[in-house]
């Protein structure tokens, strides 16, 4: 019993040291107080150089390729929020690499129990184990891809106008024309009966479709930077009369809540935060050949400085019913950006708001506003 109080004590002061955490004092005193979700990780997404191929990748899930082979894989998955769960029972990495016509993706799923019921296009993929695939181009939050597969090579393809935080839609008619994907299973599929080795896909994306909604150059230029996250979801199963079935929460009587593994963690259980997910460096050097060194580009820190300030413009919203342009609610603490003016300037009217910081020497802005876009205008521009 004395454990039970310490730890109740212990778990009462950590969500209380949490509220006056993220609100200023005057906020602290409000019941009920609500917050907008925000990562609860640093931010410090994870980084992949992909190199060029010059020879021809054969998409039959077997990654065997001379190309594939000098190509590294990332860094293992982690749990979706990070350190702050354990690390995944089963392994998942990728690599990636790409020519004039296709940016390529691998990866290898451990899995015990190769399993797939879903296969007619379009249907919602998760619902199954799978691999999932978030690509923003521009960096900019909005307008982006997410792409989902499982283990019979049946695809979910669709597009993000917006994060659904923002207001969405997802366009679940949209897809990727050209798309080349495949599954090797290495062990038997819906077979209980034995144990499997797991199941590794390759994926062939065109850059003919992936332009559509880039706002750069495709293929990239040599340094350029995109924003990709990858997800793999797994679900606890059990075999009954010979077949899988999705473990039941006797008091819920649904399946428990599935786990969701990731390249970069997201810092909360949501892949819809494209400003968590990892950085893509593209190189023109041919893999094997040569090497890159990552560079972060000093806008990324400015970038995620205005979404910092997004999230307390959406808490304050909820909380208050309006935006601020009193940079003091917000209390945003220990931010400091070389070369650019902090605090932002901010401009709100009853439904929306903007915050803009500019340069140090004059010659560019960023902004944000307040359905999450972050943008970059010019002294010429303005």
């Amino acid at each position: 019993m004395k454990n039970s109080k310490s730890h109740m004590f212990f778990v009462c002061c950590f969500l209380l040291i949490n509220v006056i955490f993220f609100c200023s004092k005057d906020e602290v005193k409000i019941n009920n107080r609500e917050f907008f979700p925000e990562p609860q990780i640093e931010f410090a997404p994870r980084n992949y150089i992909c190199y060029q191929t010059n020879e021809t990748i054969k998409i039959d899930g077997k990654i065997t390729e001379s190309a594939w082979r000098k190509a590294e894989w990332t860094q293992d998955f982690v749990d979706i929020e990070g350190h702050l769960k354990p690390k995944p029972k089963f392994r998942t990495r990728v690599k990636m690499l790409w020519d004039k016509k296709y940016i390529y993706f691998a990866a290898e799923l451990e899995e015990p129990h190769v399993w797939a019921t879903l296969m007619q296009r379009d249907t919602v993929i998760f619902y199954d184990n799978d691999f999932e695939v978030f690509i923003d181009p521009d960096g900019d939050t909005h307008q982006y891809y997410e792409f989902e597969m499982n283990a019979f090579s049946t695809e979910w393809d669709l597009f993000l106008v917006k994060p659904y935080r923002d207001g969405g839609p997802a366009m679940n008619a949209w897809d990727i024309q050209g798309l080349e994907t495949a599954v090797f299973v290495d062990g038997t599929l819906n077979d209980p009966g034995d144990k499997d080795k797991g199941w590794t896909l390759e994926i062939a994306m065109p850059w003919a479709v992936l332009k559509e909604c880039a706002h750069k150059d495709t293929p990239p230029k040599s340094g350029d930077l995109w924003r990709v996250g990858f997800s793999r979801v797994e679900w606890q199963v059990e075999v009954k009369n010979g077949k899988y079935h999705k473990f039941i929460n006797q008091k819920t009587g649904k399946p428990f809540p599935e786990n969701n593994w990731v390249w970069s963690p997201q810092g909360l259980v949501n892949m819809h935060y494209p400003e968590m997910w990892g950085f893509i460096q593209f190189s023109d050097k041919v893999v094997g050949n040569a090497s890159n060194e990552f560079k972060i580009k000093k806008e990324e820190f400015v970038k995620w400085a205005l979404r910092r300030l997004y999230y307390k413009q959406q808490t304050h919203r909820m909380n208050f019913g309006s935006y601020t342009k009193n940079y003091d609610n917000l209390n945003l603490k220990n931010i400091h950006i070389d070369g650019y003016k902090w605090p932002p300037e901010i401009l709100i009217t009853n439904n929306i708001f903007e915050a803009t910081t500019t340069s140090s020497n004059g010659n560019e802005q960023w902004h944000i506003c307040q359905d999450g876009r972050v943008w970059r205008t010019t002294k010429k521009e303005r």
